[in-house]
């Protein structure tokens, strides 16, 4: 194979992309600005947020030219959510032999709500510590060590047991087993009757608040299935809290962590029982995905696809800061939605469509654990062995380009190349995963595809800011995420700078094309965890 020059392979991508439409930072800011504006109040899940942010998304994919791609040819897909939100009469207590009794108060002590989906939700039972409630075989980490914990109440970290070996835990990089959705999953499994997480700012990558004003409203969950059964509480409580949990144990909190370590750590009683009585207000919600389809070229490959996706989802109207109780959303995450809108234009005008279709997905109550991406995985427009890639957008930050990329989980799939010169012809770098340690591939709408075996990875701005100091990538993403993230202040600015996101769209549309355009369908490389899901549905790579 006659491998191009630098020079010439620029001028051949220049030449194919002189008909692309251009993307434009302009109405991606429009978008913006509407999606994050005070009137769609959060854009919460089953309110009139959710009708106005998901109209407005299906009206622009129409004027556009795109096609409906949901239920009965709208561009609408219903996702069956239950809303649960825990009422006021709600109580929680630790009861400890010859001690007082410990009352415990939502918002300041606990956060959370029952996945039983049962209005009353009573218990009173002994507490067992579990460590981080790890089981991972193929890592040879048991944290259960066969101990029966049916009808206990399970407490433990968030995150994973710290390593620097990619092959141990994936080193510095978090899996999904230090996330707290994989937490509440085995507890349930285990046949808990509730899980309790304490929070530490250092293993959960975030500070309470983060917490507390994303569990204390009303939590969407997918309706359970016929014979399952959910978790009478799944609960954060603030390191306080915790530490009065454990008192008992004669264990402080950074004993426990270190113990919870060790491979040889093992369950144990906590000396304590905690007594629930968790009411929830149960509400049935017909939440939706926006689903939009561009057909392809080729009669034969047209039935396959790429995959864009982002989520509308906020969190609504909860818990007040400063006199403010809209939680905008604007950077997490009006702005993927606003990407993916603007890609969805682009590929619509071009004036030759790709060989394969094109999907554009925006997925609701992706903030209650990526539930409308992982309905759509099950219920997929485009089969999952037919879809090629699911390039998702969540949260870009408006400060302007930078000279990198990040495409984190890209390097895991036979993508890889196109993903490497495509970023070579816009003269970007790859960037490494700048905070492997908080897990981003596990929390974001893209990992609901891979669990299905989609190649699927989010793409958003590096850390090199041009025309800024070396650190600042670095800073504004601390002060984002401890300011801002999951807090009223996440607000549309008119001073933003959208040429960053515009230029992040440029890339996803040119990759998006390549592999819209590539001889055979992607897959992951051997080896990968994702590799069986793509193989059961079909795709070999070869």
């Amino acid at each position: 194979m006659i491998r191009l020059t630098s020079a010439l392979f620029t001028l051949a991508f220049a030449a194919a992309f002189s008909q692309t439409p251009p993307i434009s930072g302009d109405k991606i800011r429009a978008d913006v600005k509407y999606l994050a504006s005070d009137e769609l109040e959060g854009r919460g899940v089953g309110t009139s947020g959710e009708r106005l942010a998901t109209d407005y998304i299906a009206r622009q994919l129409k004027a556009a030219g795109v096609q409906p791609a949901g239920d009965n040819g709208s561009f609408f897909q219903r996702v069956p959510l239950v809303g649960c939100t825990t009422l006021p009469s709600a109580t929680l207590a630790i009861e400890a032999p010859n001690a007082a009794r410990v009352a415990l108060q939502f918002g300041t002590d606990y956060v959370g709500t029952a996945y039983s989906q049962q209005a009353s939700n009573d218990f009173d039972a002994d507490a067992v510590f579990v460590g981080h409630g790890i089981s991972a075989p193929e890592f040879r980490w048991d944290d259960y060590k066969g101990v029966d914990l049916r009808g206990k109440v399970l407490v433990y970290f968030t995150n994973e047991p710290p390593s620097t070996d990619p092959a141990f835990f994936g080193g510095r990089a978090l899996t999904y087993y230090g996330r707290w959705t994989y937490k509440f999953e085995e507890a349930a499994r285990r046949g808990a009757v509730a899980a309790l997480i304490i929070h530490t700012a250092p293993t959960a990558g975030y500070g309470w608040g983060v917490v507390s004003g994303s569990w204390s409203k009303e939590i969407p969950e997918l309706q359970l299935r016929p014979g399952e059964n959910g978790l009478k509480l799944a609960a954060w409580l603030s390191e306080e809290a915790g530490a009065k949990l454990v008192a008992s144990s004669g264990k402080t909190l950074d004993q426990l962590l270190e113990m919870a370590n060790q491979r040889s750590f093992r369950p144990f009683p906590l000396g304590v029982h905690v007594a629930g009585k968790i009411d929830v207000k149960l509400r049935r919600i017909d939440s939706r995905n926006v689903v939009g389809r561009v057909d392809g070229a080729d009669p034969q490959l047209k039935s396959q696809a790429v995959l864009y996706s982002a989520h509308w989802d906020h969190l609504g109207i909860s818990k007040p800061v400063n006199g403010d109780k809209i939680y905008n959303g604007a950077v997490d995450n009006a702005t993927g939605c606003a990407v993916v809108l603007e890609l969805a234009r682009a590929w619509a005008a071009l004036p030759q469509k790709p060989k394969r279709s094109a999907v554009f997905l925006f997925v609701t109550a992706e903030e209650a654990g990526l539930l409308g991406s992982e309905y759509y995985g099950k219920h997929p427009e485009v089969p999952t062995g037919e879809t090629a890639v699911d390039i998702n957008y969540d949260a870009l930050y408006p400060f302007g380009k930078t000279r990198d990329v990040s495409v984190t989980g890209a390097e895991r799939t036979t993508i890889w190349p196109l993903v490497e010169r495509d970023a070579a012809s816009m003269g970007l770098s790859i960037a490494p995963d700048a905070q492997p340690e908080q897990g981003h591939y596990y929390r974001s709408d893209h990992f609901s595809l891979a669990r299905v075996g989609v190649p699927a990875f989010s793409i958003s701005q590096g850390t090199n800011y041009i025309g800024k100091p070396a650190d600042f990538g670095k800073t504004i993403f601390e002060q984002y995420n401890n300011e801002h993230y999951h807090r009223p202040s996440d607000e549309y600015h008119d001073d933003w700078n959208f040429e960053g996101m515009q230029q992040m769209a440029e890339f996803g549309l040119r990759l998006g094309i390549d592999i819209a355009n590539s001889p055979t369908l992607p897959t992951w490389k051997p080896g990968d965890e994702f590799l069986s899901a793509r193989e059961k549905s079909g795709v070999s790579g070869r």
